[in-house]
């Protein structure tokens, strides 16, 4: 019975920790402590089973995004976080998928992990104020005020009309055919002006340390690619011929370029668009948040 009301209830603890913390290893080792701290708990007075869990993942997610944030402040170049081919909680509504788009997760990150903690339990899993209340441990109007303030800082930094898919899944297309062909004209079309790219390689892989803003700057450094592609490709102890593979898939619900070598995804690519022009561009390098990426099949 222990177990069975747990497992019920484990996708979505863990769709709920990886919204909190942005990383999937974090998130299954507080599913993991949530599911010690239920199986040694006395539950006799438990009558929701799944608000319980809520409360505890919630809070040992929360715990834990404050200490990695004081770890991340000596995380080597920019910190993003890990992209995911399988969503957590399968994400069959409309609301949960559009809550795991990894644009989003990015802007999540400047949250506070309280607002964070609030944002994603109330617009994620439309869960009553009173009830977060009891999870954060904070008063009903307090908690609205931090929905408020979370909710108000993340539309400021979401394009006002973002794409839909369809048309996120043609643009990155013709984005990564641009980069592989050198197409400088194409590439900059595509761009917004003030586009933004952002690399994560966790200081195991060669990428920016920090931000390139403009879009001049981000089509040097896209250009650039094709020609240390050999260089890159030995950095992960492949032979600089291996044979690369580009191709669009899903990644966080959304399309997403993949970038696989030797059996492995090397880089995942992910593009936020608003006006049918990119935003800003994700690169995931650092290898081990590439491991929950998906080779794709042969062609």
């Amino acid at each position: 019975m222990t177990i069975d009301a747990f497992e019920e209830h484990r996708s979505l603890l863990t769709g709920v920790a990886y919204r909190i913390l942005g990383t999937m290893a974090d998130a299954e080792d507080v599913v993991q402590e949530t599911w010690l701290r239920w199986s040694s708990a006395d539950r006799t007075d438990v009558d929701d089973p799944r608000a319980y869990l809520v409360t505890i993942a919630s809070r040992l997610a929360v715990d834990r995004l404050r200490s990695a944030r004081s770890r991340r402040e000596s995380y080597v170049g920019e910190w993003l976080p890990e992209p995911v081919s399988d969503l957590p909680d399968g994400a069959d509504s409309a609301e949960l998928a559009d809550s795991v788009e990894f644009a989003l997760l990015v802007v999540l990150e400047t949250l506070s992990p309280l607002e964070r903690a609030v944002f994603v339990l109330r617009e994620a899993f439309q869960m009553p104020y009173a009830e977060i209340a009891r999870v954060i441990g904070r008063g009903e109007a307090a908690t609205r005020q931090l929905s408020r303030r979370a909710r108000e800082h993340v539309h400021e930094r979401r394009p006002r009309f973002e794409a839909d898919r369809a048309v996120r899944r043609r643009i990155t297309e013709r984005f990564l055919k641009a980069c592989l062909e050198g197409d400088l004209e194409g590439l900059t079309g595509m761009l917004a002006a003030d586009a933004t790219l952002v690399g994560d390689g966790g200081g195991r892989v060669r990428a920016p340390l920090r931000v390139l803003s403009g879009a001049a700057k981000v089509v040097r450094f896209l250009i650039a690619l094709p020609a240390n592609a050999a260089r890159y490709l030995e950095q992960f102890g492949l032979p600089g011929d291996t044979p690369l593979r580009v191709e669009v898939t899903e990644v966080n619900g959304s399309p997403a370029g993949t970038v696989s070598a030797g059996g492995r995804v090397v880089s995942t690519v992910v593009l936020d668009v608003a006006d049918d022009r990119v935003r800003h561009v994700y690169v995931v390098s650092n290898p081990d948040k590439t491991t929950r990426i998906q080779v794709p099949g042969p062609s």
